[in-house]
């Protein structure tokens, strides 16, 4: 027979169950990774939105909206950087894994750009001459009162374009100290999962996931010196999420380009002669999603 109280039962029972399994989980994955050093193999935008990626779906990373973000918050994580892993967060389908600090916007960080500084409101004086001037029937008494109101009306103006041009520049200001935090806050990847993170995930899981973005094999061998750019045309400066203007600005007029449509994308293929390799680049929107390199 049918016990509603029994299947109550049963649910918390299930819950109490599950609850600790996913902390378990989660505090495998903090013990392994958490201060380990990675190497990236993509750029990373300047935002705690990080990278979402899909490892149960068709497309793991959507590009498009991967190469807004670049354009909209900047790089702070290059391909090509070792950086620290410096927060693991399991929550119900979602594995948060973040670099370098998270992303600018994570915890405490002041995204606001807004200057409170209020405009000067109509004083009682201008508000009893309005009144005075409208209720006036002496025509010369209702010029003085006129030229009382403009007096004070224009005072007023004056004093808010001087307010209005202060709050611009301190949101200005503020504007350009975010733009620059944000290219040292680090960034996150995201992994989502349709419904929950699968139970037991264990750091090999994590791994598989991420291994087309990131090089786990890290170092903690810091970066005392800055290296020696790269001479023009130089291969390995070829990386996902490069923009098509850099790419064309370092590797010259491409010999080859081509588009096509994938679903509601349009990928524009560039070919690159460097050297001795031949280089075919797909973009979307601009950003380097993917590149084959073969000998000529």
């Amino acid at each position: 027979m049918f016990n509603p109280g029994r299947v109550a039962n049963v649910t918390v029972l299930l819950a109490a169950l599950a609850s600790p399994a996913a902390a378990q989980s989660e505090g495998a994955l903090k013990s392994y990774f958490e201060g380990t050093r990675v190497t990236l193999r993509m750029d990373m935008p300047g935002a705690a939105d990080g990278v979402d990626v899909r490892p149960d779906a068709g497309r793991a990373i959507d590009y498009k909206e991967y190469g807004n973000d670049l354009k909209r918050y900047g790089t702070s994580i290059r391909s090509g950087d070792t950086v620290s892993v410096t927060l693991v967060k399991v929550k119900k389908d979602l594995i948060e894994f973040h670099l370098a600090g998270g992303g600018f916007g994570t915890f405490s960080d002041d995204t606001n750009t807004s200057a409170s500084i209020p405009s000067v409101e109509k004083s009682d004086r201008e508000k009893n001459l309005e009144k005075r001037v409208r209720d006036e029937n002496d025509r010369e008494r209702k010029r003085e009162l006129q030229r009382d109101l403009d007096e004070l009306r224009d005072r007023r103006e004056r004093e808010n374009r001087r307010i209005t041009a202060e709050r611009e520049r301190i949101e200005e200001r503020k504007k350009a100290r975010i733009a620059e935090e944000r290219l040292r806050g680090g960034s996150r990847f995201n992994l989502r999962y349709k419904d929950s993170v699968p139970p037991g995930m264990r750091p090999e899981d994590v791994i598989a996931a991420l291994s087309e973005y990131v090089d786990f094999r890290g170092t903690d061998t810091r970066r005392d010196e800055t290296p020696a750019a790269a001479p023009r045309g130089d291969i390995t400066q070829l990386r996902k999420g490069m923009l098509r203007a850099d790419a064309e600005r370092e590797f010259g007029t491409p010999a080859e380009s081509s588009e096509r449509r994938e679903g509601d994308l349009t990928i524009a293929t560039l070919v690159f002669s460097i050297g001795e390799q031949r280089v075919s680049a797909d973009f979307v929107e601009d950003v380097l999603v993917r590149y084959t390199i073969t000998s000529k």
